[in-house]
């Protein structure tokens, strides 16, 4: 049986993990404690970039999102196929995949790192990259979905199992009130049972991550402290 190593706050490891529920492949979880110090050196025997998720099986080692799910789909068609047969359907699933990484997570990922900067290390330039960055991909993102159901139309696809993750931590960093299509795109996805399932993994930690930030601070995180969470790939 293949082997997930993961972590539900990493938001590439949600990606991953809808794919194959998705697709409904049994895989063994395997959870890397990416708040501990020794657990990420340990991890890093395995996959020295340290990064999470990565597909362990067959003899050998599958690292990335995108191409676990491009194993994934290849070996196993399951009940939902996440990248079409038909070439040019396959080319549009894989450019809604790098548009969600590339241009809502990583622009995201900027504003909430340097948000958790001393003052004086912040970048405001980069930050309103970010955010000029943002602005034109969900503009994009919320004309799309005025006409379509999913990023392929009527047809789920990687590109959705990439989006959904980034849409729901962008909703805490950067709010997308404004698009109301992309707001009731997130609606529709989060009632997937494969999105439903990584929430449910997800809650507990950011509970406790939630937990360490009161007791740290003595009151309820303020919006620029919380959540404790690194929603990157690791």
């Amino acid at each position: 049986m293949l082997k997930l190593h993961y972590h539900p706050l990493s938001s590439y490891s949600q990606k991953a993990l809808m794919a194959l529920y998705e697709k409904d492949y049994p895989f063994e979880p395997t959870l890397v404690d990416i708040t501990s110090p020794d657990a990420r050196a340990a991890y890093k025997k395995l996959y020295p970039f340290g990064k999470v998720p990565l597909l362990e099986g067959d003899g050998e080692f599958i690292p990335e999102s995108s191409i676990i799910i491009e194993y994934v789909d290849t070996h196993h068609e399951g009940k939902t196929r996440l990248i079409p047969a038909d070439k040019d359907q396959a080319r549009k699933a894989r450019f809604y995949d790098r548009l969600s990484d590339l241009y809502v997570m990583e622009p995201m990922l900027r504003i909430f790192f340097d948000g958790r900067k001393p003052e004086a290390e912040r970048e405001p330039r980069r930050v309103a990259e970010a955010k000029a960055t943002l602005d034109l991909t969900l503009g994009m993102f919320d004309k799309h979905f005025a006409k379509n159901t999913w990023a392929l139309g009527d047809t789920f696809s990687m590109g959705d199992c990439a989006l959904a993750p980034a849409l729901g931590y962008l909703r805490m960093v950067y709010p997308y009130e404004a698009h109301a299509n992309l707001k009731s795109y997130f609606g529709r996805v989060s009632e997937r049972p494969s999105f439903q399932k990584v929430m449910a993994e997800l809650a507990p930690h950011l509970a406790r991550a939630q937990a360490a930030k009161r007791l740290r601070y003595g009151r309820s995180p303020t919006s620029s402290e919380r959540p404790f969470w690194v929603p990157s790939a690791l």
